[in-house]
């Protein structure tokens, strides 16, 4: 059985965002029934949206930064009740049995993760719908815990730019003391040094943007770098414990490279296509490393959300109604927001 719920929903392409109802499961004994009551919008959404990556599933019910309320649970589920805040991020299954989601790494499940939209629905048959709608139900495997001293709007983007950014300065083992560059002011990037200040690290933001420097000290940056300025590149060449590199499109890297200390990392978490040549001599004169990074499994996403909860970290958002996601759409293609957007589903419900 399903229930019909409302959504929004692109029916092509060159389509708009409109309403659309979907069908949502009858939830399974190993199920969260949750109303969301917010929705992060991410460029993810609208790369979906517009069939950028060439993989779309039409219609396409975009979100994976979801906040909400539990509603009902199935019998076996233990760790859940009605009226919890919980989150749904990126995810919503995997197989839970290679290697990968073995170590609690189900964001690199072998046999491929389903994600919270546009991933196979094996209950429904189709296409899974995301959280630009009323309620959604999941695996208890794939559910957060939210701390409840978070403001629960600004806490949608954690679900999708905070997880991306923490896991690989968690996983690279940033510290107190390190140095460490963000590369690229946006919704990845402010994120990002939010995180690394928090961890207790010197946190340099590193921009072409020098307009951008106040709003990088506001939040939280020690330094900032404009990349542009090769006097101040040259003074922070080979200086950095670690980079992390938000930057969503194609550019040249070896700029960054050079910044690097020797055994030193930079992570790319934002271009999703290819870039520019790179220089081989950069890494290999000081056994530097470029890296890649996604999203982090379900245990590492909890444990970023405690440390947000026990550090007050949030994502900078502007609140929309749900009628409003084309115009926020544009404007997202304008770098025009800081620095998510987060959908009232509110406005969803009283339409």
């Amino acid at each position: 059985m399903s229930k019909e719920t409302k959504a929004y929903a692109a029916s092509s392409k060159e389509a708009d965002l409109e309403p659309f109802e979907i069908n949502r499961r009858k939830p399974t004994a190993e199920d969260v029934e949750i109303e969301i009551l917010y929705c992060g919008v991410c460029h993810s959404d609208l790369h979906q949206v517009r069939n950028d990556w060439k993989n779309s599933k039409y219609p396409v019910v975009p979100g994976h930064e979801i906040i909400g309320k539990v509603v009902s649970v199935g019998e076996n589920v233990e760790n859940f009740k009605a009226n919890d805040l919980v989150g749904v991020g990126c995810m919503v299954d995997s197989c839970q049995t290679c290697s990968a989601c073995e170590d609690d790494l189900e964001q690199y499940c072998e046999n491929g993760a389903v994600m919270t939209y546009n991933g196979p629905d094996k209950h429904l048959d189709g296409h899974t719908f995301g959280g630009y709608s009323e309620k959604i139900v999941v695996d208890q495997n794939f559910v957060l815990h939210i701390p409840p001293n978070l403001d629960p709007k600004a806490a949608a983007p954690l679900l999708c730019a905070g997880i991306t950014t923490w896991s690989p300065l968690s996983h690279w083992n940033v510290k107190k003391g390190d140095k460490v560059g963000v590369i690229g002011l946006g919704g990845l990037g402010h994120m990002g040094i939010k995180f690394a200040h928090a961890m207790g690290a010197h946190t340099v933001m590193i921009t072409t943007s020098p307009n951008k420097s106040e709003d990088a000290k506001k939040l939280g940056a020690d330094e900032v770098l404009i990349s542009k300025d090769e006097q101040q590149m040259k003074e922070h060449a080979g200086s950095f414990d670690f980079l992390l590199n938000t930057i969503p499109v194609g550019h040249d890297m070896n700029p960054y490279v050079s910044l690097l200390k020797r055994d030193a990392t930079m992570v790319l978490v934002g271009a999703v296509e290819p870039l520019e040549s790179l220089h081989g001599g950069g890494i290999i004169m000081g056994r530097k490393r470029i890296a890649g990074s996604m999203i982090g499994g379900i245990k590492e996403t909890q444990e970023m959300l405690d440390f947000c909860g026990e550090n007050d970290v949030v994502s900078e958002i502007e609140m929309i109604n749900i009628q409003n996601i084309n115009e926020a759409y544009d404007r997202l293609v304008k770098s025009d927001v800081k620095y998510r957007f987060v959908i009232d589903m509110q406005s969803l419900k009283d339409s």
